[in-house]
Protein backbone atom coordinates (compact mmCIF):
# COMPACT_ATOMS: atom_id res chain seq x y z
CA UNK A 1 0.00 0.00 0.00
CA UNK A 2 1.65 3.28 -0.84
CA UNK A 3 2.38 5.91 2.22
CA UNK A 4 0.42 8.56 2.13
CA UNK A 5 1.91 11.77 4.70
CA UNK A 6 1.20 16.11 4.94
CA UNK A 7 4.38 17.90 6.07
CA UNK A 8 4.43 21.18 7.07
CA UNK A 9 7.99 23.56 6.48
CA UNK A 10 7.73 26.54 8.91
CA UNK A 11 10.94 27.85 6.67
CA UNK A 12 12.61 30.72 8.81
CA UNK A 13 9.17 31.67 11.10
CA UNK A 14 8.68 30.92 14.26
CA UNK A 15 8.89 31.86 18.03
CA UNK A 16 9.03 30.40 21.35
CA UNK A 17 5.49 31.60 22.42
CA UNK A 18 3.74 31.09 19.10
CA UNK A 19 5.57 27.46 18.67
CA UNK A 20 3.98 26.51 21.80
CA UNK A 21 0.31 27.32 20.51
CA UNK A 22 1.04 25.09 17.36
CA UNK A 23 3.01 22.49 18.48
CA UNK A 24 0.59 21.84 21.67
CA UNK A 25 -2.79 22.11 19.09
CA UNK A 26 -1.31 19.68 16.35
CA UNK A 27 -0.50 17.67 19.14
CA UNK A 28 -4.19 17.74 20.75
CA UNK A 29 -5.83 17.77 17.54
CA UNK A 30 -4.58 14.60 15.63
CA UNK A 31 -6.69 11.80 16.95
CA UNK A 32 -10.03 12.29 14.16
CA UNK A 33 -11.03 12.93 10.86
CA UNK A 34 -6.73 12.48 9.80
CA UNK A 35 -6.71 11.14 6.48
CA UNK A 36 -3.09 11.65 6.57
CA UNK A 37 0.10 11.29 9.10
CA UNK A 38 1.51 14.67 9.63
CA UNK A 39 4.76 16.06 10.41
CA UNK A 40 6.35 19.46 11.01
CA UNK A 41 9.87 19.97 10.26
CA UNK A 42 11.08 23.05 11.56
CA UNK A 43 14.02 25.68 11.92
CA UNK A 44 17.23 23.96 14.15
CA UNK A 45 17.16 25.82 16.87
CA UNK A 46 13.01 24.84 17.54
CA UNK A 47 14.08 21.30 17.44
CA UNK A 48 14.15 20.65 21.24
CA UNK A 49 11.04 22.48 21.65
CA UNK A 50 8.84 20.37 18.90
CA UNK A 51 10.28 17.26 20.50
CA UNK A 52 9.45 17.91 24.34
CA UNK A 53 5.57 18.81 22.82
CA UNK A 54 5.28 16.18 20.05
CA UNK A 55 6.97 13.43 21.87
CA UNK A 56 4.22 10.69 22.42
CA UNK A 57 1.80 12.09 19.91
CA UNK A 58 0.96 11.19 16.65
CA UNK A 59 2.83 13.90 14.98
CA UNK A 60 6.28 13.30 13.88
CA UNK A 61 8.69 16.09 13.19
CA UNK A 62 12.11 16.79 11.46
CA UNK A 63 14.38 19.54 10.03
CA UNK A 64 14.85 21.34 6.90
CA UNK A 65 18.28 20.65 6.05
CA UNK A 66 21.40 18.59 7.45
CA UNK A 67 25.30 18.65 6.25
CA UNK A 68 26.44 15.97 3.87
CA UNK A 69 29.20 15.85 6.79
CA UNK A 70 29.24 13.53 9.36
CA UNK A 71 31.15 15.66 11.54
CA UNK A 72 34.46 18.03 11.25
CA UNK A 73 35.38 21.79 10.42
CA UNK A 74 31.82 22.52 8.80
CA UNK A 75 31.23 25.61 11.05
CA UNK A 76 27.25 26.43 10.97
CA UNK A 77 26.54 22.89 9.27
CA UNK A 78 24.21 20.44 11.07
CA UNK A 79 25.08 17.03 11.07
CA UNK A 80 22.47 13.78 10.27
CA UNK A 81 23.29 12.19 13.63
CA UNK A 82 22.32 15.48 15.76
CA UNK A 83 18.75 15.66 14.58
CA UNK A 84 18.52 12.34 15.10
CA UNK A 85 19.42 13.19 18.90
CA UNK A 86 16.69 15.71 18.88
CA UNK A 87 14.03 12.67 18.17
CA UNK A 88 13.44 13.59 13.92
CA UNK A 89 11.91 11.22 11.89
CA UNK A 90 12.50 13.65 8.64
CA UNK A 91 14.29 16.27 7.46
CA UNK A 92 14.23 18.02 3.60
CA UNK A 93 16.27 17.94 1.30
CA UNK A 94 17.10 19.46 -1.76
CA UNK A 95 14.56 22.70 -1.51
CA UNK A 96 14.11 24.78 -3.89
CA UNK A 97 15.48 27.65 -1.67
CA UNK A 98 18.32 25.95 -0.52
CA UNK A 99 19.04 25.12 -4.49
CA UNK A 100 18.32 28.61 -5.53
CA UNK A 101 19.76 31.13 -2.77
CA UNK A 102 22.43 29.14 -1.77
CA UNK A 103 23.73 26.89 -4.91
CA UNK A 104 22.77 23.68 -3.95
CA UNK A 105 23.71 20.78 -7.27
CA UNK A 106 22.07 17.88 -7.71
CA UNK A 107 25.13 16.23 -6.64
CA UNK A 108 25.48 17.96 -2.96
CA UNK A 109 21.19 17.05 -2.50
CA UNK A 110 22.09 13.57 -2.88
CA UNK A 111 25.10 13.33 -0.70
CA UNK A 112 22.58 15.11 2.41
CA UNK A 113 19.94 12.31 1.21
CA UNK A 114 22.50 9.49 2.25
CA UNK A 115 23.73 11.53 4.93
CA UNK A 116 20.44 11.39 6.51
CA UNK A 117 19.59 7.86 5.69
CA UNK A 118 23.01 6.78 7.19
CA UNK A 119 21.72 8.54 10.54
CA UNK A 120 18.15 6.48 10.57
CA UNK A 121 16.23 9.55 8.96
CA UNK A 122 13.83 9.93 5.98
CA UNK A 123 15.10 12.70 3.16
CA UNK A 124 11.76 14.29 2.01
CA UNK A 125 13.57 14.58 -1.62
CA UNK A 126 12.19 18.02 -3.34
CA UNK A 127 12.45 18.33 -7.21
CA UNK A 128 11.22 21.26 -9.12
CA UNK A 129 11.44 23.41 -12.21
CA UNK A 130 11.52 27.31 -12.24
CA UNK A 131 8.94 29.22 -14.19
CA UNK A 132 11.45 29.63 -17.15
CA UNK A 133 12.41 26.19 -17.20
CA UNK A 134 8.34 25.30 -17.64
CA UNK A 135 7.88 27.60 -20.21
CA UNK A 136 11.12 26.41 -21.83
CA UNK A 137 9.26 22.46 -22.08
CA UNK A 138 12.40 21.44 -19.33
CA UNK A 139 10.04 20.02 -16.60
CA UNK A 140 10.38 16.37 -17.51
CA UNK A 141 14.33 17.05 -18.15
CA UNK A 142 15.24 19.31 -15.14
CA UNK A 143 13.01 16.82 -12.35
CA UNK A 144 14.13 13.66 -13.55
CA UNK A 145 17.92 15.16 -13.55
CA UNK A 146 17.40 16.16 -9.70
CA UNK A 147 15.70 13.03 -8.89
CA UNK A 148 18.46 10.61 -10.75
CA UNK A 149 21.17 12.17 -8.90
CA UNK A 150 19.54 11.56 -5.16
CA UNK A 151 19.07 7.84 -6.77
CA UNK A 152 22.31 7.41 -7.81
CA UNK A 153 23.36 8.57 -4.25
CA UNK A 154 21.24 6.70 -2.22
CA UNK A 155 20.85 3.36 -4.62
CA UNK A 156 18.93 0.53 -2.90
CA UNK A 157 17.76 2.82 -0.27
CA UNK A 158 15.52 5.20 -2.39
CA UNK A 159 12.08 3.43 -1.40
CA UNK A 160 13.41 4.76 2.87
CA UNK A 161 12.89 8.64 0.84
CA UNK A 162 10.14 10.98 0.58
CA UNK A 163 9.59 13.15 -2.61
CA UNK A 164 8.05 16.18 -3.54
CA UNK A 165 7.10 17.77 -6.76
CA UNK A 166 7.70 21.83 -5.76
CA UNK A 167 7.53 24.05 -8.88
CA UNK A 168 9.28 26.50 -8.05
CA UNK A 169 6.77 29.02 -9.97
CA UNK A 170 3.96 28.07 -7.43
CA UNK A 171 6.04 28.50 -4.03
CA UNK A 172 4.90 31.41 -1.96
CA UNK A 173 3.41 32.93 -5.03
CA UNK A 174 -0.22 31.90 -4.55
CA UNK A 175 0.17 30.14 -7.91
CA UNK A 176 -0.65 26.63 -7.55
CA UNK A 177 -0.71 23.81 -10.58
CA UNK A 178 -3.47 22.68 -11.51
CA UNK A 179 -4.39 19.45 -10.61
CA UNK A 180 -3.79 17.93 -13.84
CA UNK A 181 -0.35 19.40 -14.29
CA UNK A 182 0.66 18.59 -10.90
CA UNK A 183 -0.22 14.63 -11.57
CA UNK A 184 1.35 14.72 -14.70
CA UNK A 185 4.50 15.64 -13.40
CA UNK A 186 4.05 12.80 -10.29
CA UNK A 187 3.55 10.19 -12.95
CA UNK A 188 6.61 10.78 -14.49
CA UNK A 189 8.57 10.89 -11.15
CA UNK A 190 6.42 7.56 -9.83
CA UNK A 191 7.50 5.83 -12.97
CA UNK A 192 11.09 6.43 -12.81
CA UNK A 193 10.76 5.09 -8.67
CA UNK A 194 9.40 2.29 -9.76
CA UNK A 195 12.13 1.52 -11.79
CA UNK A 196 14.22 1.92 -8.84
CA UNK A 197 12.16 -0.41 -6.82
CA UNK A 198 10.79 2.55 -5.31
CA UNK A 199 7.27 3.03 -6.38
CA UNK A 200 4.83 2.94 -3.22
CA UNK A 201 6.83 5.49 -1.34
CA UNK A 202 4.85 8.96 -1.12
CA UNK A 203 4.72 11.58 -3.84
CA UNK A 204 3.78 14.54 -2.20
CA UNK A 205 2.89 18.43 -4.01
CA UNK A 206 4.57 20.89 -2.72
CA UNK A 207 3.37 24.46 -4.73
CA UNK A 208 1.37 26.47 -2.03
CA UNK A 209 -0.80 23.91 -0.61
CA UNK A 210 -4.01 25.04 1.27
CA UNK A 211 -6.91 23.64 2.69
CA UNK A 212 -9.69 25.15 -0.17
CA UNK A 213 -7.18 23.50 -2.56
CA UNK A 214 -5.71 19.97 -1.17
CA UNK A 215 -8.84 17.81 -2.12
CA UNK A 216 -8.75 18.12 -5.58
CA UNK A 217 -4.71 18.19 -5.57
CA UNK A 218 -4.82 15.00 -3.47
CA UNK A 219 -7.75 12.92 -5.36
CA UNK A 220 -4.89 12.55 -8.16
CA UNK A 221 -3.69 8.91 -8.40
CA UNK A 222 -0.11 9.79 -7.93
CA UNK A 223 -0.26 12.40 -5.39
CA UNK A 224 0.12 11.05 -1.87
CA UNK A 225 -0.18 14.07 0.36
CA UNK A 226 1.26 17.68 0.74
CA UNK A 227 4.91 19.36 1.92
CA UNK A 228 3.03 22.39 2.87
CA UNK A 229 4.59 26.29 3.38
CA UNK A 230 2.91 29.07 4.84
CA UNK A 231 -0.47 27.30 5.84
CA UNK A 232 0.96 25.05 8.43
CA UNK A 233 1.78 28.27 10.62
CA UNK A 234 -2.32 28.44 10.57
CA UNK A 235 -3.09 25.72 12.82
CA UNK A 236 -6.78 25.74 11.61
CA UNK A 237 -5.47 25.53 8.16
CA UNK A 238 -2.93 23.05 8.39
CA UNK A 239 -5.29 20.47 10.08
CA UNK A 240 -8.09 20.66 7.43
CA UNK A 241 -5.37 19.74 4.88
CA UNK A 242 -4.44 16.95 7.09
CA UNK A 243 -8.23 16.17 7.35
CA UNK A 244 -8.72 16.20 3.35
Amino acid sequence: MRSKLVVGNWKMNGGLAANEHLLRGLAGSTGGGMQRPLAVCVPFPYLAQAQAILAGSAVAWGAQDVSEHASGAHTGDVAASMLADFGCRYVIVGHSERRQAHGESDALVGAKARAALGAGLTPIVCVGETLAEREAGSTEAVVLRQLGAVLEAVGRDAAQCVYAYEPVWAIGTGRTATPEVAQAVHARLRARLSDANAGDVAVLYGGSVKAANAAPLFGMPDIDGGLVGGACLDLDEFLGIART
